[in-house]
């Protein structure tokens, strides 16, 4: 049997080591150019500037053109370790609206009310705060605040993806170091593997973040978070995140899904 000896003042600490993966800001909803038709060979290879200027030209008109988004999550963590295993998972509403506005309605939750409380209601409080202009322009991907080196080109059916070496200018909780899979047609993330530059505290060995991508309609949208925390007491902690169930709207267009 698990034991449930309670100690508040680790747990806050395992909570502040995995709290933060989920505020590690992805790139927008990315809307795809719906009607260009992928190539039958691979692309002349771009240098990474070129790749690089795509994707904030085409990060930056699909900002302009995005409306509306609205979908559900589902939040899951599980925590095995010292002083005890604890699970939760909560189902959200999530509805995004120009410019900056994003709001959460919680659906239904169970398991740890710690966690519930002190993780993933922390988490929506924040992805508000980092939606707001200040902070968003702080931490987007382009040359302000990051470094960027092509290491790779993958070649696929939809027309291949372009991997960027990625090294932030500053350290915060925001940002992050790592690789970035690029689409080589729309110029929109497709994946995130990456670790935070700013180690949430003494406790954590490693974390390690995964995000990917999936388009619907003409857009790139979140599909999946994995964030895994590894503790020096010997804990580990998982937090995922899936997205479904979307409805977008862009302008001049109805909403799809």
């Amino acid at each position: 049997m698990v034991s449930r000896t309670k100690s508040p003042s680790t747990i806050r600490t395992v909570i502040a080591l995995i709290g933060w993966a989920a505020l590690i800001p992805v790139p927008k909803l990315l809307c795809a150019d719906s009607g260009s038709a992928p190539p039958s060979l691979p692309p002349i290879s771009l240098s990474a500037d070129q790749v690089v200027d795509n994707l904030v030209r085409k990060n930056q008109e699909r900002a302009q053109a995005l409306m509306h988004s609205e979908g559900t999550r589902v939040y899951h963590l599980a925590y095995r370790g010292f002083p005890s295993d604890r699970d939760a998972e909560m189902t959200v509403k999530a509805t995004y609206d120009s410019p900056s506005s994003k709001e959460f309605k919680i659906v239904s939750e169970s398991g740890s009310k710690l966690i519930l409380n002190r993780v993933f209601k922390k988490l929506l409080e924040s992805e508000k705060e980092a939606a707001q202009p200040a902070i968003a322009a702080r931490t987007q991907l382009n040359r302000d605040n990051y470094d960027f080196e092509l290491v790779g080109y993958e070649p696929s059916n939809a027309g291949g993806q372009y991997v960027l070496q990625v090294n932030p200018k500053s350290r915060s909780k925001y940002v992050y170091r790592g690789k970035v899979w690029v689409d080589g047609v729309d110029f929109a993330v497709t994946r995130i593997e990456v670790e935070p530059t700013q180690n949430p505290s003494f406790w954590t060995k490693k974390s390690e973040i995964h995000h990917e991508y999936k388009k619907v309609g003409a857009f790139w949208l979140p599909a999946r978070n994995e964030s895994v925390s590894y503790i020096r007491l010997g804990g580990r902690a998982t937090l995922t995140i899936e997205y479904k169930d979307y409805h977008v709207s862009a302008v001049g267009q109805p909403a799809k899904n």
